[in-house]
């Protein structure tokens, strides 16, 4: 099969090559999936799972891409809740060959069902970017209806995500970004806009949560923001600051196959929006890691048709 590989931590971007690999193994409780559709992270070739496996061994040549959609072909010893020919989509494992592939072995408990009307190319923008916003609002900050939430880099993929689930649920929504993003944020259900560059940010009043996606200065200014008894929860490093009688967490999204079925439903009635940008064939997705000028939304490998 053909798939996209990197073999060279130093060489970074420049090492991720199309090459052709052995089909995979599909091991107890796996299965193998044909890929329609994959996403990526441009950030991954710096995880240390992507060149080692859990125990710590050198695992290259490894493929990257941990976003699948696309239809079991294979089912792996004792494996259950999925049947070949089925439609799905979910989360690869991070120690393990990815997406980025004409085929993938996952195991069968990070994936979900993929209902026939959506497409296997929006599909494969949702799984990293839905669980995260899910469990950054839901799992961890515990959002309900009434309280206001502040949601930095709202245009994003995470952030766009979870403007629609902090609204569907009852909140106040504040996003932030760039002043180009004002009006992509706000049609996503946001009730207020903050730009971080030219606005005062104390004109977002306090809030009971922030969910940062940026790290840094910004995760670091947003502590005053939240009222006391308040949440600031980040996916971008662990903070150095916390809301006064408040919270400050870093989590690591994780594969839940029911919370992507949840998310799906929600793709189908219309009530979540998923912001796909460019879609480019398996040999472009290389150049895809380093793009040209700013794509709005994200960016997907197609590599099989329905």
């Amino acid at each position: 099969m053909r798939a996209i590989t990197v073999h060279n931590r130093e060489a970074g971007v420049t090492g991720l090559t199309l090459t052709d690999l052995a089909h995979p193994h599909a091991a107890e409780n796996d299965v193998i999936v044909r890929v329609h559709a994959a996403g990526f992270t441009r950030g991954e070739l710096d995880w240390p799972a992507t060149w080692t496996d859990r125990a710590g061994r050198d695992r290259t040549p490894s493929v990257p891409g941990h976003e699948v959609s696309g239809v079991v072909t294979e089912l792996g010893y004792g494996t259950t809740g999925l049947t070949v020919g089925q439609r799905v989509f979910g989360l690869t494992d991070w120690a393990r060959d990815g997406s980025l592939a004409e085929y993938v072995a996952v195991e069968a408990r990070n994936l979900a069902p993929l209902p026939a009307d959506v497409d296997h190319t929006v599909a494969a923008a949702l799984p990293i970017s839905g669980l995260t916003a899910w469990q950054g609002l839901f799992t961890h900050a515990r959002v309900v209806a009434g309280q206001t939430v502040l949601i930095h880099g709202a245009a994003g993929a995470v952030g766009s995500i979870a403007v629609q689930l902090a609204r569907e649920v009852g909140a106040r929504v504040v996003g932030t970004g760039r002043a180009a993003d004002r009006e992509t944020v706000l049609d996503l259900g946001a009730h207020a806009f903050l730009d971080l560059e030219t606005e005062q940010w104390q004109d977002a009043g306090q809030v009971d949560v922030v969910f940062d996606v940026i790290g840094g200065a910004v995760l670091d200014r947003s502590a005053r923001l939240v009222r006391p008894g308040g949440t600031l929860v980040t996916i971008a490093h662990p903070p150095t600051v916390r809301p006064e009688d408040g919270r400050a967490l870093f989590f690591v999204v994780e594969p839940d196959r029911g919370l992507l079925a949840e998310l799906a439903e929600r793709l189908r009635d219309g009530r979540l929006r998923v912001r796909v940008g460019a879609v480019r064939p398996l040999a472009e997705a290389a150049a895809a890691f380093t793009p040209q000028q700013r794509v709005p939304g994200r960016t997907i490998i197609r590599i099989a048709e329905d």
